[in-house]
């Protein structure tokens, strides 16, 4: 490995690679549970105002803007910890979400709240349909984003 590789891969400096379009992926974790609750963006605005306030804020790529978490619902991400991957192009963030507990914008706890079933695992995207992991929504979404 080049002394470049291993500086990158094994020292200490926080140099994260952003890809084309300038984001990397950031996989969010609820601290109380270890549950997947967001896979979401940031670019580099996005992760310095995430370190700099201690709470997630993300690039929304279909808004084409910065989104802090939480900012009309409530359900903030406060960061618990911020890792990156060896080299240094994904973000893992654990975070304690505040408000109702829920992370989606549709009201779940975790935006992961579908599943393949395992008897069609194997099978094509178009053989599929998706079954609730979760029973119900923690919040009505229609009551908090009010416009």
């Amino acid at each position: 490995m080049s002394s470049a590789g291993e500086a990158l891969e094994l020292g200490t400096d926080f140099t994260p690679r952003f890809g084309p379009d300038g984001t990397l992926p950031v996989v969010a974790t609820d601290v109380k549970n270890g549950a997947v609750v967001m896979l979401a963006y940031m670019n580099r605005e996005a992760l310095n105002a995430t370190i700099a306030t201690g709470f997630a804020t993300y690039w929304s790529r279909s808004r084409g803007s910065l989104w802090i978490k939480g900012e009309s619902s409530g359900n903030r991400q406060r960061v618990i910890e911020l890792r990156t991957d060896c080299d240094q192009d994904a973000i893992w963030i654990t975070v304690d979400v505040e408000g109702h507990g829920a992370s989606c914008h549709r009201g779940y706890h975790s935006c992961f709240y579908r599943r393949v079933p395992d008897a069609r695992l194997g099978g094509g995207v178009g053989d599929t349909s998706l079954e609730f992991t979760d029973a119900a929504p923690v919040f009505d979404p229609a009551d908090v984003y009010k416009s």
